[in-house]
């Protein structure tokens, strides 16, 4: 059973106009590759058509997986999300005590992660962490750079 990926309105858009790219600009760049490879002679010394040729089956694996990705996806409604705890979807300001620096991010779907944008994913170990929190919780987490303490200051949307 595939599991269901949960995404912004944006983010699904995002993904349906990636999926419309491959496909319709890709797809036919490497069928016109493969055809000018075919072209010039005997294939099996033809390292142009095996390259256009590997990467086809790149290029169909990554559309194959982002179907699959969209065709899984639920759209979270955000009018529904309660706001009393950390859950996806939310905007959450919180206080890092190492560094004493407050910081907003928005849990996400590991699809739409963008840490310059302060989109982290709920399956990252800060997001993971956050889940469920309300405010004024402080929580311990473990970061590849070693052990932080945030405090929740505000949940959002």
């Amino acid at each position: 059973m595939t599991e269901k990926t949960y995404v912004t309105r944006e983010g699904f858009e995002k993904m349906q106009e990636e999926l419309k790219f491959l496909k319709s600009v890709e797809r036919p760049r490497l069928s016109n590759a493969i055809a000018e490879a075919r072209e010039k002679g005997d294939l099996s010394e033809n390292a142009e058509y095996d390259a256009a040729k590997d990467e086809q089956g790149h290029l169909e694996a990554q559309i194959a997986k982002l179907e699959a990705i969209i065709g899984n996806s639920r759209i979270l409604d955000e009018s529904a999300i309660d706001t009393s705890k950390v859950t996806a979807l939310c905007k959450v300001t919180v206080k890092n005590h190492k560094i004493n620096k407050e910081v907003t991010y928005q849990l996400v779907s590991e699809k739409e992660a963008n840490l310059k944008e302060g989109k982290i994913s709920i399956a990252s170990p800060i997001g993971k962490g956050l889940l469920g929190k309300v405010v004024g919780d402080v929580v311990d987490i473990q970061v590849p750079a070693g052990n932080i303490k945030l405090e929740v200051l505000n949940i959002g949307i």
